[in-house]
């Protein structure tokens, strides 16, 4: 069982990198479609290996990106572990509407919220309004192909 669910977050984590080279023109380069695969994940992972997924998903992407933030990228991969586990255990308790605002507000205004003190309130300022965005457009994403992934999964496993 450890094999088929280290084969299935390679595979999760590899549709994050792709999903990564999908960049949102929203300002910083290492904003994309990284984090849909691994909201899906928690489909078929635990909410600690999903949230791996996030994590990996977002370094892959901010490397397409060119590392724009520097060393900045290990916490950004730190909360999007922290978004994508926290989403996970929303949908474990059965907040299917809660876990989807909730996702995005950590990934789209919290995980903005060190970098008011880190780099400048006004990099703050700029970046919200994408993160927010893009944010939706991955719950979003993710929203729609759930279902379906939902369906696959209890026929596979």
């Amino acid at each position: 069982m450890a094999t088929k669910k280290i084969a299935l977050a390679a595979l999760f984590i590899s549709l994050s990198a792709i999903g990564g080279m999908v960049k949102i023109p929203l300002g910083i380069a290492s904003i994309a479609l990284d984090s849909m695969p691994a909201i899906i994940a928690i489909l078929f992972l635990s909410a600690p290996l999903a949230g791996v997924v996030a994590a990996f998903g977002h370094i892959v992407s901010a490397l397409f990106g060119g590392f724009p933030l520097g060393p900045f990228h290990v916490i950004i991969a730190a909360e999007m572990w922290i978004a994508v586990w926290v989403f996970a255990k929303m949908h474990a308790a059965g907040l299917n509407k809660w876990k989807w605002i909730i996702f995005i507000g950590l990934n789209g205004i919290a995980a903005a919220v060190p970098f008011y003190f880190l780099l400048s309130p006004a990099f703050f300022y700029a970046s919200v309004p994408g993160l927010i965005i893009a944010s939706a457009i991955n719950a979003g994403a993710a929203g729609i192909v759930m279902p379906y992934m939902n369906r696959f999964r209890e026929r596979a496993f």
